[in-house]
């Protein structure tokens, strides 16, 4: 089994961008909450490691919900899956990597306009990491 092909089945990778986009916003204000959680419980003390904290935080709770859910909340909200070019979901191993090539892509410039510009050309709408790791987001099947 393998995902469907772009071709023969649009409807898996139409509007994908764009929800992935929503995704994005709806995964920064959670992580975003998650932080500042931390912070108050620290008294403080973590503002000084904030952007240490927030790119755990953010691998972490990325990790967490593809392992389990397939997809972040923000993903759940935009009816986006993420699998791998042969269907199958992905393991913790593969989505903690995926959590950490989207953390490093964040970081930096370049890899945030391969992603982009990626997303727009690959028939899959794949991001950098999704292209290097052999995943896809799509949207959510009638049946998981």
């Amino acid at each position: 089994m393998s995902l469907p092909d772009p071709l023969d089945d649009p409807s898996f990778y139409e509007h994908v961008v764009e929800k992935r986009a929503l995704a994005w916003a709806i995964d920064l204000a959670v992580t975003l909450v998650l932080v500042l959680l931390v912070v108050v419980l620290s008294v403080g003390l973590a503002l000084i490691l904030t952007p240490l904290l927030w790119a755990a935080i953010a691998v972490s709770y990325r990790t967490v919900m593809l392992t389990r859910y397939g997809a972040t909340l923000g993903m759940l909200v935009a009816a986006l899956r993420l699998r791998r070019l042969d269907g199958g979901r992905p393991d913790q191993t593969l989505c903690l990597w995926h959590a950490v090539l989207h953390a490093v892509s964040m970081i930096f410039i370049l890899p945030q306009i391969g992603s982009v510009t990626l997303m727009l050309v690959t028939p899959r709408r794949q991001a950098l990491n999704d292209w290097l790791l052999g995943t896809a987001m799509i949207n959510r099947p009638a049946r998981l």
